[in-house]
């Protein structure tokens, strides 16, 4: 049995040996970081629901394979980027092989649009991003990966990965001050 006072260190080891309440006490510590990554990836709060459930799966499969050579949130927090890579990969050929076209406006989830305050409009500006821009603004912006570090998990070039940023970049900025952004754009 694990306790409260027990290192993350140590709750890592008792889990890979079947502790589930030191699994859960690493659950209940990296759940909110993780579904925050999901949603601004994936902007549906049921998908990201649903990854979080798959990236702590993931992440009790693979215990015994953390070696500690970095800090567990960091290994999670990689868990949970390719997690959510691979689900909009899959996602996207899936409506590829449909021929969906979906209107992203449509489509976005209305608590975004109900939401008052800066943050929230912040919020809704990322999930108005197209998905490429989206993906590489709160990887690079707010995750803090290098350009190099997400055109290898992404399967982008690094060029295409900058163009993707500076896109997402010129977007929020034209929604969340559009007078601002015109009258740069005219200077």
């Amino acid at each position: 049995m694990s306790t409260a006072h027990e290192s993350e260190g140590e709750r890592v080891l008792a889990a890979a040996a079947g502790d589930m309440e030191a699994f859960e006490s690493l659950y209940r510590e990296h759940v909110g970081r993780v579904n925050a990554l999901c949603l601004r990836m994936t902007r549906n709060p049921t998908e990201a629901e649903e990854l979080v459930q798959d990236v702590f799966v993931r992440v009790y499969q693979k215990l015994d394979a953390f070696r500690g050579e970095s800090a567990f949130s960091t290994w999670i927090h990689r868990i949970a980027v390719n997690t959510t890579i691979e689900h909009l990969r899959r996602r996207s050929r899936w409506r590829e092989r449909h021929d969906a076209s979906v209107d992203p406006e449509s489509s976005l989830d209305r608590t975004f649009a109900q939401s008052a305050g800066a943050d929230l409009d912040l919020e809704y500006a990322i999930a108005r991003l197209p998905e490429q821009a989206r993906l590489v603004f709160v990887m690079h912006d707010i995750e803090g990966y290098k350009h190099k570090e997400i055109a290898e998990q992404s399967g982008i070039a690094v060029g295409t990965c900058k163009a993707h940023l500076h896109r997402a970049r010129q977007l929020l900025r034209e929604r969340l001050d559009p007078q601002g952004a015109t009258q740069g754009a005219t200077s």
